[in-house]
């Protein structure tokens, strides 16, 4: 046999060699670690952003921002051969310390995000509302407070711009980082839907109220009180007076009407206002809550605490809880104490 010619032999080798190192070069590229590489001791696990409308080289540019990626080189080369440069999803995904270019690819490519957990309390408008989603998902604050403000959209889960925002009971909800606007409505009603059973609607009917108009009268005892052992007590005053057609005189509907939550202490000036949700001019409930009320708060006026009270007033200790009287003498008695106290403490 003839001896092979030795370019040819020369050829082979280096074939070989670029061959092997190709091989070597891709299997690095697909199964070493390439993804929020471990630095030291840290093991963390991080989560990707990718919003709406990123091509390939924005989704880059993130990795490298968020110091996410080591070889950038690698990473576009196995997604270039897993035909994910034209492919890229918007989502929340989850990078694990040390993770591969294939693993991560698959996962972006098959859109396979994570949940985050959305929170929201502690708010009494519609605008801080708006504002607060737009702080954890990428829903621009005046795109949900324009369908919060349309009052086709309110029909449609059969209530008015006044009363729209009680389909967002406090809690925490997970749903996904690309969630829009009007998929956000709709999961808030679904929830809602679900806190509304036959029991919570039974307790609310044996009261003479709808679900919304717990919803309201909740509102007004959460800006009453932080107390939850006291909330019942002080939604049973209102559901007294209620009863008795009248005025609610709540002091916290009448902020809620100047739109002015600096206000510490109402005065006969602030009572003057002309607006529904003045309770010392109009009898019955404020066409719609005052805050969002949390879970403490409706179960508070589901379970109202039955006595004869018809007025209550902050204690004079500034302990937060109230002096609670059956007739107006006992109360003024109870509202000049605490007026005496607010004057000694300079509040005016």
């Amino acid at each position: 046999m003839k001896k092979l010619p030795k370019f040819l032999m020369i050829a082979f080798v280096v074939l070989a060699v670029l061959l092997a190192s190709f091989a070597f070069y891709a299997y690095q590229a697909l199964y070493s670690g390439n993804l929020n590489v471990q630095i030291g001791e840290s093991k963390q696990n991080k989560i990707l952003y990718i919003p709406k409308g990123t091509n390939f080289q924005g989704l880059i540019e993130i990795l490298k921002r968020e110091q996410l990626i080591n070889n950038v080189v690698s990473f576009a080369f196995v997604a270039k051969i897993m035909n994910y440069q034209e492919n890229v999803k918007a989502g929340a995904y989850l990078i694990e310390p040390n993770e591969s270019n294939i693993s991560v690819i698959r996962k972006l490519r098959s859109g396979q995000q994570i949940t985050i957990k959305l929170t929201f309390n502690n708010l009494r408008t519609k605008e801080d509302l708006a504002e607060r989603i737009s702080e954890q998902l990428p829903i621009p604050k005046d795109t949900l407070l324009s369908l919060l403000q349309s009052e086709e959209i309110a029909q449609k889960y059969g209530l008015n711009t006044y009363t729209i925002g009680t389909i967002f009971i406090p809690n925490t909800y997970e749903v996904y980082w690309t969630t829009t606007a009007q998929e956000l409505l709709e999961r808030m009603y679904k929830e809602y839907q679900k806190f509304w059973n036959t029991e919570r609607k039974q307790k609310a009917q044996n009261l003479g109220l709808t679900p919304t108009q717990v919803m309201i009268l909740a509102s007004i005892v959460q800006a009453e009180t932080t107390k939850n052992d006291e909330k019942p007590r002080i939604a049973g005053v209102y559901l007294n007076r209620l009863a008795k057609n009248d005025l609610l005189q709540a002091d916290p509907t009448v902020v809620f009407a100047h739109r002015d939550f600096s206000i510490k202490r109402l005065l006969n000036s602030h009572l003057s206002i002309d607006s529904p949700y003045n309770t010392y001019k109009y009898t019955g409930l404020p066409p719609g809550a005052i805050n969002f009320p949390d879970i403490s708060s409706i179960e508070a006026v589901l379970n109202a605490e039955k006595h004869d009270y018809y007025y209550f007033c902050a204690k004079e200790d500034f302990s937060g809880y109230h002096n609670f009287a059956q007739t107006l003498a006992e109360h003024n008695r109870n509202a000049r104490l605490y007026q005496k106290a607010l004057n000694e403490k300079g509040i005016k």
